[in-house]
């Protein structure tokens, strides 16, 4: 059965450079990522997407209220790759001081597989350090590679600090979750990016027809597993992670349903807080035969 980590904790690894950085004040983390977000504004063709989502998905907003959420999504994205110093070479009481974990029905605890849904919000390393140190458990998370060697090494030791998770490359088989999930796992997944129409299913996200793929509920039925949802937003003290009660009867069986209610989900959740999700990739890239590009 899963348990909580004891308060101690090994010490904090890299360098000794990045373990006294990691506990700077967060007010200075705060303002370096307002400085980085500039920077990253200077992105034309990103600024451009991020524009063109923001406006597919809220016809309704005013110019304003998009260009406000614009900038946010950029703050957000700078500030979430900064703070990783800190979730990756600071302290485990630090960690558990500037992410603050709810989970009132104590889900993250529930003993066999479980799949989580955790869709790209500011706060994605922060939840994966938080719930990998908060449960002693086998972990398992499907990533995308980065494209240069040195910042791939950073990234996976810095996700595999807590719990010896299993990370898998989306270059890699389905071989590896599956197994785990047998004997037991827990998976947190990210399908709520466009991969292409392979594996996925055309339904409505904020009303557009999106690309979505199916693995929510393919991995949930092979496994025999429940769902539930984990979203992780930035606060003005760190991160707020929560955790939503198991969905009930999912998966249906209707692969293209479970797709329709995975992004209701997800809409909702945007919703509370736009500037917050990761409006600068392509979410609607694919489209459904014969309707044009979107960008």
């Amino acid at each position: 059965m899963p348990t909580i980590a004891e308060p101690t904790a090994p010490a904090p690894p890299g360098p000794l450079w990045l373990r006294a950085l990691a506990h700077l004040p967060l007010p200075l983390w705060r303002a370096l990522g307002a400085l980085v977000a500039l920077l990253l504004l200077l992105a034309k063709r990103r600024r451009q997407i991020a524009r063109r989502n923001l406006q597919l998905c809220f016809p309704e907003a005013t110019p304003w209220q998009r260009r406000r959420w614009l900038w946010q999504a950029f703050r957000h994205l700078a500030q979430s790759a900064l703070d990783r110093v800190w979730l990756w070479h600071g302290s485990a009481a630090l960690v558990r001081r500037r992410v603050r974990l709810d989970d009132p029905q104590q889900v993250l605890q529930r003993p066999g597989p479980m799949v989580y849904f955790a869709p790209h919000f500011s706060g994605l390393d922060a939840c994966w350090t938080r719930i990998t140190l908060e449960v002693e458990r086998p972990w398992i998370t499907v990533y995308s590679p980065q494209k240069r060697p040195w910042l791939e090494r950073w990234v996976n030791l810095g996700r595999a600090r807590f719990g010896a998770p299993r990370l898998v490359s989306r270059r890699e088989s389905i071989r590896p979750v599956l197994r785990g999930l047998h004997e037991g796992a827990a998976l947190m997944l990210l399908p709520d990016m466009d991969l292409g129409a392979h594996n996925a299913v055309f339904v409505p996200f904020f009303g557009v027809p999106a690309a979505t793929v199916t693995a929510l509920s393919r991995y949930a039925s092979a496994a025999r597993a429940p769902v539930a949802s984990l979203i992780c937003r930035m606060t003005p003290s760190g991160y707020q992670l929560d955790v939503s009660p198991l969905w009930p009867d999912f998966p249906s069986g209707d692969d293209a349903a479970d797709a329709q209610r995975m992004n209701a989900t997800l809409e909702s959740a945007v919703r509370q807080t736009p500037g917050q999700y990761h409006w600068l990739h392509r979410r609607f890239k694919s489209r459904p035969p014969g309707q044009a590009s979107v960008y």
